[in-house]
């Protein structure tokens, strides 16, 4: 059985995009319980790009993406959550280095 992005061809200077996980539980760097109602201003999160426009130069298919998550556009394909974003809604990449499984890197 295939992706869901098998065959779609995204236009222009658009990415599509899985984002990571839902906000849920979190803890913070010393351990503190954050829930998921607690309210964080202007968060950015973080998703895995799947198809890339034409005329998109930074991003590639497999990168790691960090957008604002109040400038996206969602959609459902084959039951499955994506987002879509212009290139310039991006605020910054993480790639893997080649051939490493491990590891991002700004």
């Amino acid at each position: 059985m295939g992706t869901a992005h098998e065959g779609l061809s995204v236009l222009f200077d658009r990415v599509l995009v899985r984002p990571g996980d839902p906000e849920g539980e979190r803890r913070s760097r010393s351990g503190i319980l954050i829930p998921a109602t607690a309210q964080v201003s202007r968060r950015l999160a973080w998703a895995t790009a799947v198809a890339v426009g034409p005329h998109v130069r930074t991003v590639k298919v497999g990168d790691e993406v960090l957008y604002n998550p109040e400038d996206r556009f969602d959609v459902e394909l084959r039951g499955e959550e994506f987002v879509i974003l212009r290139e310039r809604d991006i605020h910054a990449v993480a790639t893997r280095p080649d051939g490493a499984g491990t590891g991002l890197y700004l």
